[in-house]
This record gives structure tokens, C-alpha cells and sequence, in this order.
């Protein structure tokens, strides 16, 4: 009999979700207990499934979700039982036989406090589920095979659009190389040729001096043996008798050319060759852009976190031929600081004469991602076309202020978007540092404020038909920096 207490005494004080003696005990309003953290999670898997609350034992449905508190009189008395050697329900307590389901509710032989359904009644419904199941799976798989199959298709437009694209461009290239080195053929024949001419003309001249030189030598000789004569008489009857000189060769028919003679071939070949070399950089440039731009596969998505932007991270320097002359670029060409007296830049076409602007060296295409940290009263941090103006009217080459040019401006209390001379007022938390990521195929820049955390203050989506180039602006005060940070 003593056994059986036991055994009743384990079942009353064992929480029927783990089986287990109640730990923290706590009573539904049905009266049933349960393990605080067995009830809990139990509760959470409802939400998740039916938005409900309900007991597992008599399955009454409590709205809202009953606060849950500590039963102490009943885990003072687990306690107390614990002391007596009390442990929970033995697994024979289980009274499901081998074929059997056991009970997710009771442990006893006997049902009672819930409903019940017939196995086979239950068997039916869950083979109706199943069968939904199995059909949905069947569905997915069919779908994922169709998308394999498009992804090989992919796979092999890819192969084959680039081969022709490698074969189409060497050949293309080839050409180019085959015509400049036609061009270099013909200038070296040019050259050749004209050298012979000069030469010649330059010795038939010397040809004829020399010949001149000769007949003035013999006159000379025949002048100087005259002049010997000591008969007056004799003197006089030879003297007519003399040859008159020939024309003289006059000097202004003697053309000598400057030393340098073909060194104006060579500086029309450097011109050529420079004007080449900025055509090639340039299109090479878009030809890069449009192989990385190839709609490949879907875009990835822009990343959520700074550790994600940071992958992207681009190392950036400024170009002092674009710089300002009251801009002093130093911390090897990252920073950017406005200055009282102008700086001693030699004369660039595409250097910055109206605005403290300046632009990167490096063209940005892809995906890419940098930060500004800033310093004073206010800095704009913006991106632009390479053909922005550099001269001119106030809103054709201020960043942000023309359709070439997209600018954040930052001050100590604001932040304000401008693209083609339109504001957007915008508001987010104060930093002393700007991050700006770029997807130029998907056409998306993206500004943020960091500092502890990345909040983002303006996303344009838009299109981009020619690579960007990074952007400062300062014009507040003397001494306001903005340096672009390598970011780790």
C-alpha cells in the first residue's frame, strides 16, 4: 500500500508536458499545474501555430494569456517531498504498449479531463494531410527542376555569349593593333622618304657651292697672277681678255632648317598617341563596366549590417588635378582641408575653379562601399559623373546642383539630399562620419549615418549611364576636413 501512495503522491506532483517532478510550479486558472518553463514554451509553440492559450490537460483556452506566477505552497511541498525520497512517475507509469500512441495529455489507463478521437478517425485526418503534403512537395521539387533547367540555360548563354565576346574582341582588337601598326609603317615611310628628298636637295645645293668655290678660286689665281704683270702695256691688253664670274649662288637660296628638322613628327605622333590613350582609358572603363554589368544572375541584396557593407569596402584617393586651389589634400591624398591661401597646383582642364570640390581618381563602378569622417562646420559627400563641369554657371559643376551629381550635405544639426538642383530635407541621428554604398548596376546609392550603429538617411534608385567618381565638397570655414577612411 505504501508503494502505491508513492506512486499516486508521484503522479499528483509531476508536470504531465515533461513527466517530471513540478519545477516552479504554477496553477492555470482551470486549477491544473504545470512547470513554468514547460507551460511557457508550450503557450509559445500555440502562438507561433493558432494564437492561442490553452491548458494541455483539459484544453480550456484563456485570452489574454494569463499571467503566469510562482504556486510557493505547492513547490514548498515538492520541496518537502523531494526530502523524502519522492522522484517522478516511473516509465512504467506509461501504460502504451509497443503497437500503442501514447497519451500526450494523462498517464493513467484511463482517459479522462480531454477529448478523445479514434485512432483510425485520427489515421484518416493526418492521410489527408499527408497526401496535401506530399503533392505540395511534389510540386516544389517540379519547380526547382524547372529552375535548374533555366540555370543551365543560363549557364550556357553565358559560355557562349562570352566566347563570342572574347572572339568578336580580339578580333576587333586585332585590327586595331594591325592599323596602328600600318599607321606606324607609313609614318616611318613618310619619314624615310622625306629624309631622302631633304638630303638630296641639301647636296645638290652643296654640290653647286663647292663648284662655285672652285671657279672663284681659279679667278682668284688668274686675278692674282695678273697682278704680277710688270709691263703697263701687257696688263692692260690682258685684263679684258679675263672671263666675267658666273652668277653667284645667293644666300637667301639656301634654306636651313632648325636643328630639330622631324621633331614636330614626333610631337604630332605623342599628341596622337596621348589622345589614343585617353579614348582607350575612358571606353576601357565602360567596356569594364558593361562585362561586370552583364545581367548575369539576380543582384544580391543590399546588406543589412556594417559588417556586410564593409565586404564591399573600396579604397579611395582624391585627384589633386581636380582639386581646388584652396583645398589641401593630404594623409596621402584621403583628406581634404579648406585653406586660407591657395594652393600651388599647376593648371588642369579638369580642375574645380568655382567650388572647394574635388573628385576621386578611381572610377566606381559595381558594388561599392566608403566612408567620410568630417570635421567643422559642414561637408557635402556626393558622387558625379566624370563629365560634370568644372567652370562655369554656379548649378552646372556644384555637386548635387545638375542631373551629373548626387550630393548629401551635412552640418551639425541637418542633412539635406540634392540631385539636378531639387532638396529633400532629411532627418537621422547626428555623426561625424557618412557611409555611401553603391550598386551601379542595380542604380541604387545608399547614405548613412555611423556611429555605433548604420541608419540610413537616403536611398536613390535611379539609373546610371557612365561611372561615378567619389566626391567632396567644403566651403564653410578655414580648417573644415573630410577625409575618406580606410575602413576595416
Amino acid at each position: 500500500m505504501a508503494q502505491r501512495g508513492n506512486q499516486l503522491n508521484s503522479e499528483k506532483f509531476s508536470c504531465s508536458i515533461c513527466l517530471d517532478l513540478l519545477k516552479e510550479p504554477v496553477a492555470l486558472p482551470c486549477g491544473h499545474s504545470y512547470c513554468m518553463n514547460c507551460i511557457k514554451s508550450f503557450w509559445d509553440e500555440e502562438e507561433e501555430k493558432k494564437k492561442i492559450h490553452s491548458c494541455p490537460q483539459c484544453r480550456k483556452t484563456f485570452t489574454p494569456r494569463p499571467v503566469l506566477e510562482k504556486n510557493i505552497m505547492l513547490a514548498e511541498l515538492v520541496e518537502e517531498l523531494k526530502k523524502t525520497g519522492l522522484h517522478a512517475a516511473p516509465a512504467d507509469h506509461c501504460y502504451a504498449g509497443p503497437e500503442d500512441v501514447a497519451c500526450d495529455v494523462c498517464t493513467g489507463r484511463n482517459h479522462k479531463g480531454h477529448e478523445t478521437v479514434p485512432a483510425a478517425a485520427e489515421r484518416t485526418e493526418k492521410q489527408k494531410e499527408l497526401e496535401v503534403r506530399r503533392l505540395n512537395i511534389q510540386q516544389r521539387i517540379q519547380d526547382r527542376e524547372k529552375d535548374v533547367k533555366l540555370l543551365q540555360q543560363e549557364v550556357e548563354a553565358i559560355n557562349g555569349s562570352a566566347d563570342k565576346a572574347v572572339e568578336d574582341s580580339e578580333k576587333m582588337l586585332t585590327e586595331l593593333i594591325r592599323l596602328i601598326q600600318k599607321r606606324s609603317s607609313d609614318v616611318k615611310q613618310q619619314v624615310r622618304s622625306q629624309q631622302e628628298t631633304e638630303v638630296s636637295r641639301v647636296k645638290e645645293l652643296q654640290e653647286k657651292l663647292e663648284q662655285e668655290i672652285a671657279e672663284l678660286k681659279r679667278k682668284d689665281a688668274e686675278l692674282e697672277q695678273l697682278s704680277h704683270t710688270e709691263d703697263h702695256n701687257q696688263f692692260l691688253h690682258n685684263y679684258p681678255s679675263l672671263s666675267a664670274l658666273s652668277e653667284s649662288t645667293h644666300s637667301s637660296s639656301i634654306n636651313i632648317g632648325p636643328l630639330r628638322y622631324f621633331e614636330d613628327v614626333t610631337a604630332a605622333v605623342s599628341e596622337t598617341r596621348d589622345k589614343l590613350q585617353d579614348i582607350l582609358r575612358e571606353e576601357w572603363t565602360n567596356i569594364s563596366l558593361t562585362v561586370t554589368e552583364e545581367d548575369v544572375l539576380l543582384s544580391p541584396s543590399e546588406p543589412k549590417t556594417r559588417a556586410g557593407f564593409l565586404k564591399y569596402s573600396h579604397e579611395i584617393t582624391l585627384d589633386p588635378n581636380t582639386a581646388h586651389t584652396y583645398l589641401l589634400l593630404s594623409e596621402g591624398n584621403r583628406k581634404a582641408t579648406l585653406m586660407k591661401q591657395q594652393q600651388s597646383y599647376s593648371h588642369h582642364s579638369d580642375r574645380f575653379t568655382v567650388w572647394c570640390q574635388v573628385l576621386s581618381r578611381e572610377s566606381l563602378t559595381g558594388r561599392c562601399y566608403w566612408e567620410v569622417e568630417w570635421r567643422g562646420r559642414g561637408v557635402c559627400v556626393a558622387v558625379a559623373y566624370k563629365n560634370i563641369s568644372r567652370a562655369g554657371r554656379l548649378n552646372e559643376c556644384g555637386l548635387g546642383w545638375n542631373d551629373k551629381s548626387w550630393a548629401l550635405y551635412c552640418d551639425r544639426n541637418s542633412f539635406q539630399f540634392w540631385h539636378n538642383d531639387v532638396q529633400t530635407v532629411l532627418s537621422g541621428p547626428q555623426s561625424s562620419r557618412v557611409g555611401v554604398y553603391l550598386d551601379h548596376r542595380a542604380g541604387i546609392l545608399s547614405f548613412y549615418s555611423v556611429s555605433e550603429t548604420m541608419t540610413l538617411l537616403h536611398r536613390v534608385q535611379t539609373t546610371f549611364t557612365q561611372p561615378l567618381y567619389a566626391g567632396l565638397r567644403l566651403g564653410f570655414t578655414d580648417g573644415d576636413t573630410a577625409e575618406l577612411i580606410k575602413v576595416r
